[in-house]
């Protein structure tokens, strides 16, 4: 009987369970990502500005559904992701089977190609309150959808973000030749600080044009 792991629950325990995975400090894999050459316009700028704006005083006090409807949703839109059958999804239900198990879940946001249902995952974002608590670390819940979108795919890396009120780190994964797993963390960005925040909408940029 194949064993069941939701991505709300995953762990680094319960993936290394499935595959060998571990991770990898190199901060040289987000070169080329957060090097993307993307120029914000005024428009852009007064919009991250004002956004800061907005939520300084209180994002640290949201919920889950808040944090992701004031705040990364706008941020998500401003992006735009929709443009041929590529678009945004949240919540929506995608699973894969990997080495007897069955890893499943609703990620709460991902960029997918797909028109009625997602069918080609490329990038995701978990979030989170403003700390980890017993119903899931998003580190690992992204990293779990990950695993099973690079599967789903066939492909050999996948692209993530996990967010915690303010703070957001990307998330690289790739599978190598022998089918071992390493994963890469970035430096920590900090949400309500401009230059901070401006490189997390270009580096939303670029998995835009450089991945999807």
């Amino acid at each position: 009987m194949k064993k069941i792991i939701n991505f709300r629950f995953a762990t680094v325990e319960k993936l290394m369970e499935v595959v060998n995975i571990k991770q990898v400090i190199n901060d040289k894999k987000f070169v080329e990502w957060f090097n993307y050459n993307y120029k914000i316009s005024a428009e852009e700028e007064n919009f991250l500005k004002n956004h800061i704006n907005l939520h300084r005083l209180y994002l640290s006090y949201y919920n889950e559904q808040k944090l992701t409807v004031k705040f990364i949703v706008p941020i998500i839109n401003k992006v735009n992701f929709y443009f041929k059958d590529v678009q945004d999804w949240y919540g929506s239900e995608i699973s894969c089977e990997l080495n007897n198990f069955i890893l499943k879940g609703k990620p709460d946001l991902m960029v997918a190609k797909g028109i009625y249902r997602p069918k080609t995952p490329y990038f995701f974002i978990q979030e989170h309150k403003k700390t980890i608590n017993p119903g899931g670390n998003p580190q690992y819940q992204v990293l779990a959808e990950m695993l099973a979108a690079i599967n789903l795919n066939k492909t050999n890396k996948i692209f993530g973000s996990f967010v915690i009120g303010r703070i957001w780190q990307f998330v690289i994964l790739e599978k190598s030749k022998n089918g071992n797993y390493e994963y890469f963390i970035s430096k920590v960005f900090d949400a309500l600080d401009y230059q901070n925040l401006k490189q997390i909408y270009i580096n939303l940029q670029g998995v835009k044009f450089l991945y999807c």
